[in-house]
């Protein structure tokens, strides 16, 4: 008697069809878990701002309409562009959230949004969310990071 082993793939073909094939399906390479809220917000606000300065949509309240949003809530999300440019690149490329709840929502970045200074956004934000600021880890040992993400000469 001879015993013959090999693997079999099954892949799905049209109309649900299954038939035998030599090579394993292609399995996708994409990330688990999902965008976090406040990054696909923040990329929201960015591309409406673009509309707007395009003059593809007039004002707030017509971008409102066509997102079927609110005009205030349209304009909590418009907000977000006042944030400094380094907290908002950061929101972009927050990592997936696997489980969970998120760790930054759009509601604690409000009264840091309404401060127009950056540095005093960004000593907020960081206070806040985590231990340093990015710009920190650039830092030579001796150096200090300023609020601003400039360096003041060591002590």
């Amino acid at each position: 008697m001879i015993t013959v082993k090999r693997k079999v793939h099954f892949v799905r073909r049209d109309h649900g069809r299954k038939t035998i094939s030599d090579q394993p399906r292609p399995t996708e390479l994409t990330e688990s878990g999902r965008i976090p809220r406040i990054s696909r917000l923040m990329a929201l606000a960015i591309r409406f701002d673009q509309l707007v300065r395009e003059g593809k949509v007039t004002d707030l309240s017509e971008l409102a309409c066509l997102a079927h949003v609110t005009q205030p809530r349209m304009t909590q999300i418009m907000n977000l562009n006042h944030l400094a440019p380094d907290i908002q690149e950061e929101l972009l490329f927050l990592p997936r959230c696997t489980r969970g709840r998120e760790q930054i929502h759009e509601r604690m970045l409000r009264p840091i949004c309404a401060e127009p200074l950056w540095h005093h956004q960004r000593r907020t934000y960081y206070s806040s969310t985590s231990p340093a600021p990015p710009a920190a880890s650039k830092c030579s040992p001796t150096a200090r990071p300023t609020g601003d993400g400039g360096h003041l000469p060591p002590a």
